[in-house]
């Protein structure tokens, strides 16, 4: 009876922290809202300003970004490609995670940041991840920290991609970009709403 109760115990004790972690990767619920965003995902808030006050990239524009890339899903991959139109075949690269990094790039951010132990399926890191980039696109192709159109170029292309201007005749990229920068001012927008309360309850959860 007493084994039967430990191992009921265990169960249970699995099944709590395997529902935990389906709670933690799940993707918010409201992509529109970044407000919303913050309030489902408690630690989100405080690594996305971290990464901002490292790398002087805003919050707005790397949530954008991610937005962008991955929709929030923790261990998004691009789709497979298509062998006569209809038969799975590989992906197009080795893009993970969040960030949608290439796993060359991430390396270098990894040597680059002393972050080696970052992973692209994790929040925290990857918004790091799109700072550093931002950060680094802002020195290497004299973009504006704010410049969210320009920022997702580099983003797209590379650094030297976007200094030999390879998005010039890439429309549909353009409209993209266009897009992730709209999103940027409106979630600058709704975080300039609630940005107070989410540093209140920042320091609320860091005294206790």
């Amino acid at each position: 009876m007493h084994k039967k109760n430990k191992k009921c115990g265990l169960a249970l004790l699995l099944g709590v922290a395997a529902l935990s972690t389906g709670c933690a990767t799940s993707p918010p619920q409201n992509l529109d809202n970044i407000c919303a965003i913050f309030q489902e995902k408690k630690k989100w808030y405080g690594e996305a300003k971290r990464a901002e006050d490292k790398w002087g990239s805003p919050v707005a524009v790397m949530m954008a970004i991610m937005h962008q890339e991955s929709r929030f899903v923790h261990d998004a991959k691009p789709p497979r490609t298509k062998i006569l139109g209809f038969i799975p075949g590989p992906r197009p690269s080795d893009a993970y995670g969040y960030p949608q990094a290439l796993g060359t790039t991430w390396r270098t951010y990894q040597r680059s940041s002393f972050n080696y132990g970052a992973d692209r399926d994790d929040f925290g890191d990857a918004i790091d991840f799109i700072g550093w980039y931002n950060n680094t696109s802002a020195r290497q192709c004299q973009i504006r920290a704010s410049d969210s159109y320009s920022l997702y170029l580099a983003y797209h292309e590379g650094h030297g991609g976007f200094n030999r201007r390879t998005f010039q005749n890439k429309a549909w990229l353009k409209t993209v970009s266009h897009k992730v920068s709209a999103r940027a001012q409106k979630y600058q927008q709704q975080l300039n709403s609630c940005e107070q309360s989410l540093k209140r309850r920042k320091k609320f959860l860091w005294f206790f």
